[in-house]
């Protein structure tokens, strides 16, 4: 059997979201993860800034993608300083994993 012809129609971003549950979680989970991120970047030296993106948050692990071994070296001598951030504004995060990417252009 043959289904009818569908014409193609382009969405927005806003409504994809709007009509998938799981997409819009996974919208919420990147904005929370952006802003912890703003919350904490002023701890970070600014040279340092460049090479740390928010990743995923899986419960109350939150991971920090960092190019390179050096950057994240510093980033994880800094842990305990963004851990006490992140509860003095009253966000759920227990640890924080660093992830390193190889290649600085995945961050862009």
């Amino acid at each position: 059997m043959n289904e009818p012809h569908r014409p193609h129609q382009a969405v927005s971003f806003s409504q994809a979201i709007d009509n998938s549950p799981s997409l819009a979680k996974l919208a919420l989970m990147a904005r929370q993860s952006a802003d912890m991120l703003q919350s904490v970047e002023r701890l970070l030296p600014p040279a340092l800034r460049a090479s740390v993106q928010a990743g995923p948050i899986e419960g109350d692990n939150w991971c920090l993608l960092v190019t390179g071994n050096a950057a994240a070296a510093k980033v994880r001598q800094l842990v305990p300083a963004l851990q006490a951030q992140l509860k003095a504004d009253g966000l759920p995060i227990q640890t924080i994993q660093l992830k390193v990417l190889l290649n600085k252009s995945a961050l862009r």
